[in-house]
């Protein structure tokens, strides 16, 4: 045994510090699903100091560390590479303040998205970051990870829905600032260094939620268009017009709808032969959304709607929307791309995807679907085999679309390993080296989570 890991068991015990066969193979690979690699041992802290003690005796030794949480993550961000040590915040659970008079929840960063929804829900508000892995996921990886999902639209990243941290920095120095106030301009705001560095600065073992009202009658429809161009315009109208705003604004392009409507066999509550299905959510009157699709259809703006009538019906139409997760049981292998398209360029990215993408294999199957309303798309691809140097293949031609278009390779899920090498084609020089200058401040032996985001 080398004199870290030695060092490490005799300071924190072999419960929290585990190695050989006694690590679980769930901590080898992440939702990336890349070959699994057995870490040389993993760290499983119940506290913020045992986090803190296990970096100083890694930072000592030079030794490489791999953060984990829910193991959600696309972008093989928590996926070890040989060597490393992972520590994993999986005992770091617990719900430990709720205030009412600030709306704030304070977790631990094990936690998962889900029980501080439940909590928050509990309690009369609501926790605007929801995740379609929300059961498993955790708010410290939706924190590295700056995660987006399903309200962003409303209210925003995972960047504006966090008012305090606590951090322990490569050294094992532990920052905290659990601010609860939505205004704190005494000096520079550190905490969002860490929002979305995806551990390379510091981990994340405290977390302040910022909670928002509860909204009261959702509504909710699938509405057909001819375009993206029809597409956007009913989002500006429905932000201007609808009393309450929106909530959601989901599209689903034809070649994701017709698979779930078709292969799936889902309920088809618009037909699969239009361009273009949103769904779309606001709260407020039924009467109102109802007054509003009305007039875009009598325009010629929507094509056909259809408006849940029940909760039943709300969750036959978010099944169309989530059916992705099940696409592994009908379809080939994917290799999924989650980019940003300048949303006034969203046609132009659409257009050239389906000119590019069948040329990569006769019989490939492609699919475009996501926050359309956020600049940001999914898109996932299904050649019939997949030999060696396919992935790379369609990655050049997803990529580079994305930068011809002056898009981000990355909208939501990180860079972690998989995209680390695309990152110069969002990114200027200048702000790379900026990024790097900052890793070498906080982290200057290299040690959290090398590897990832920079090249």
């Amino acid at each position: 045994m080398d004199a870290c890991l030695a060092e490490l068991i005799a300071a924190l015990g072999p419960d929290i510090v585990k190695t050989g066969t006694d690590i679980p193979v769930r901590n080898s690979f992440d939702q990336t699903k890349m070959e699994p690699i057995l870490p040389a041992a993993l760290i499983l802290p119940r506290n913020t100091v045992q986090v803190s003690t296990a970096l100083t005796i890694c930072n000592a030794h030079k030794r490489a560390v791999v953060t984990q949480g829910g193991m959600t993550g696309l972008a093989a961000g928590a996926h070890p590479r040989e060597g490393e040590i992972a520590l994993s915040l999986e005992r770091m659970v617990g719900i430990e303040e709720i205030d009412a008079a600030a709306g704030t929840i304070t977790a631990l960063s094990g936690t998962t998205l889900q029980a501080i929804q439940e909590a928050a829900d509990k309690a009369g508000f609501l926790c605007a970051i929801d995740l379609g892995a929300r059961g498993s996921c955790t708010i410290g990886g939706n924190v590295s990870t700056n995660a987006g999902g399903n309200q962003v639209l409303r209210f925003g990243m995972t960047r504006k829905n966090i008012l305090g941290l606590e951090v322990v920095l490569a050294d094992g120095e532990i920052v905290r600032s659990l601010n609860k106030m939505m205004k704190n301009n005494a000096g520079y705001d550190w905490t969002q260094y860490f929002i979305g560095a995806e551990g390379t600065l510091g981990v994340v073992t405290r977390v302040v939620v910022m909670l928002q009202p509860k909204p009261s009658d959702i509504q909710t429809a699938v509405v057909a268009v001819a375009n993206t161009a029809s597409a956007i315009k009913l989002l500006r109208r429905a932000q201007a017009e609808l009393p309450g705003g929106l909530l959601v604004f989901e599209a689903m392009w034809r070649e994701f709808y017709q698979i779930a409507t078709g292969i799936m066999a889902l309920n088809a509550p618009v037909s699969p032969d239009n361009e273009l299905a949103i769904l779309m959510e606001a709260p407020g009157a039924r009467e109102d959304f109802e007054a509003f699709l009305a007039a875009a259809y009598e325009e010629g703006l929507v094509l056909d709607a259809a408006v849940a009538q029940s909760r039943a019906e709300r969750d036959r139409m978010w099944a169309l929307r989530e059916s992705v997760y099940e696409h592994y049981k009908y379809l080939p292998k994917q290799v999924g791309f989650d980019i940003s398209i300048p949303i006034s360029r969203m046609q132009d990215a659409v257009d050239a995807l389906r000119v590019e993408l069948p040329g990569v294999m006769a019989g490939t199957r492609f699919v475009i679907f996501g926050h359309l309303a956020d600049s940001n798309i999914h898109v996932n691809v299904m050649p019939p085999e997949m030999p060696a140097g396919m992935k790379e293949k369609i990655e050049g031609v997803v990529y580079g679309v994305t930068a011809r278009l002056e898009g981000s390779v990355s909208a939501e899920h990180g860079v972690g390993q998989t995209k680390r090498p695309y990152l110069a084609l969002s990114r200027t020089p200048a702000e790379l080296a900026l990024m790097r200058r900052i890793k070498a401040a906080l982290d200057p032996n290299g040690i959290l989570n090398p590897g990832r985001v920079l090249v």
